[in-house]
C-alpha cells in the first residue's frame, strides 16, 4: 500500500501487538525510511512503525536539519524542521490511528527527536535517544514532567563527547523528564548493546500504549 503523502516521505507499519506503544524512528545522516526498521523490530517487536525519511540533504544524503559548511548545526532550520516533525506527527496519528508515539532516534534522528520535545512537549509518548546531543542553551525549558527517556552514549564516539551528552541528559532531568543515561564502549556506531538495553527499558520502564 502506497503511503499517503503528508508532507515527508515514509513507512508506516502496523501493530502486531497493540499493547507495544508506536514507534518514531528517525534515522541518522545518510539513511532513509527503511533504516532503522531491522533495529524496531530487535527493540519492539509488534510495536506499529512510523519512519519518516528527513527532507535535508547534505552531500546527497539525507538529514533532518541543515548544519553550515563548517559542520555548525543551523539554529532557525532545526527550530522550523521540529515544527515541521511535530505537524507531521499529528496528521500520522490521525491518518493511522494511532497513539504518541516513543522516538527512537539515532545521532541526527535523536537530535530532532529531542530538539521536537524541547518545542512540543506534549508530542512524545517518550524516547530512545542513540548517540544525542544539544550544543546549544535550551533554556527556558519546558516542562517533560515524567517523559521516560533514554539516552544511549557511546564512551569512545568520535563525534559526541559523553560529558556533553552528559550535559543534555541533565537539562532533561531539569525539565523534569524521567531521564536514565548509560554509556556504553562503544563509538558513534550501534551495537548490540544498544539493542538490548533500549530493548529492556522500553519492557521496565517505556509507557504504555
Amino acid at each position: 500500500m502506497t503511503a499517503p503523502d503528508l508532507g515527508f516521505i515514509h513507512r508506516f507499519i502496523p501493530a502486531t501487538d497493540p499493547a507495544k506503544p508506536p514507534l518514531l524512528l528517525l534515522h541518522g545522516t545518510g539513511g532513509d525510511e527503511n533504516d532503522l526498521l531491522p533495529l524496531a523490530a530487535r527493540v519492539a517487536p509488534g510495536s506499529a512503525i512510523l519512519s519518516p525519511r528527513g527532507k535535508v540533504l547534505e552531500h546527497g544524503m539525507p538529514r533532518y536539519f541543515r548544519r553550515s559548511g563548517d559542520g555548525q548545526w543551523d539554529l532557525a532550520d532545526l527550530r522550523q524542521r521540529a515544527v515541521e516533525l511535530g505537524a507531521f506527527l499529528k496528521s500520522a496519528r490521525e491518518t493511522y490511528g494511532i497513539g504518541k508515539p516513543v522516538a527512537l532516534g539515532y545521532s541526527n534522528g535523536a537530535n530532532i527527536a529531542c530538539s521536537l520535545m524541547f518545542a512540543e512537549p506534549d508530542a512524545l509518548a517518550g524516547a530512545i535517544l542513540m548517540r544525542a546531543m544539544l550544543p546549544f542553551d535550551p533554556r527556558p525549558l519546558p516542562d517533560l514532567s515524567g517523559i521516560p527517556i533514554l539516552m544511549l552514549t557511546g564512551r569512545h564516539d568520535e563525534l559526541i563527547p559523553s560529558q556533553q551528552a552528559g550535559l543534555l541528559n541533565a537539562l532533561l532531568g531539569e525539565a523534569g523528564a524521567d531521564a536514565t543515561f548509560e554509556v556504553i564502549e562503544a563509538g558513534h556506531g550501534l551495537i548490540g548493546e544498544d539493542l538490548n538495553l533500549a530493548a529492556q527499558w522500553l519492557a521496565d520502564r517505556g509507557p504504555a500504549a
